[in-house]
């Protein structure tokens, strides 16, 4: 009888896993520096991770040794009550630091999206991309994704990749982590 409750538990979350769209990743590292940027393996494969600003830039480095489908966006978390939410920006920058294309959120129109799955709102921000797909392709080499806003505060998820991928491993560290980003990212701290 076991067998069978685990047999329906994994065909369960075979059958949902394709529904996230993005692996969801809970970054918990301090400093993002430019000097020590947050590491975006597997570009191609989509992710959405979510960060907090605590006074500085964040930095995100990619490196590819062949050409590929290349993805950024931006969202953070619609919350009831809080209408002032933080415009968040990012760049896409080149191995020496020169912009490619930026991002500025203060003149982007955000617009609200609900993500069933997750049953969470969001606003979505400005992408480089559409539609949460890639439209471009980068050569091989090193990029950099810089996320910033004014005062360099709040909550920001930044989805990178488009192609949906999940593994046993990947479900599973998905079951651990939504609870704790649906506790800490929807609450009145990301309010002004």
């Amino acid at each position: 009888m076991m067998k069978i409750k685990l047999l329906f538990f994994a065909v369960f979350l075979f059958a949902l896993a394709p529904s996230f769209a993005h692996q969801p990743i809970l970054n918990t590292e301090g400093e993002m520096s430019s000097n020590k940027p947050y590491v975006i393996e597997n570009p191609e494969i989509s992710k959405a991770i979510y960060s907090t600003l605590t006074g500085t830039d964040h930095f995100y480095v990619i490196s590819s040794d062949r050409p590929f489908h290349f993805y950024a966006g931006l969202t953070v978390p619609k919350i009831d009550e809080c209408d002032d939410f933080l415009r968040f920006s990012f760049a896409v920058l080149d191995n020496d630091f020169h912009i490619i294309q930026e991002f500025d959120g203060q003149k982007y129109q955000w617009w609200e999206w609900y993500e069933p799955y997750g049953k969470k709102w969001y606003w979505v921000g400005p992408e480089y991309g559409k539609d949460f797909k890639s439209s471009n392709v980068f050569d091989a080499g090193t990029y950099y994704i810089k996320v910033y806003n004014k005062d360099n505060i709040g909550k920001y998820v930044l989805a990178v990749g488009d192609i949906e991928k999940f593994t046993p491993a990947v479900i599973a560290k998905t079951l651990v982590i939504l609870p704790i980003i649906n506790k800490n990212f929807w609450d009145k701290s990301n309010c002004n």
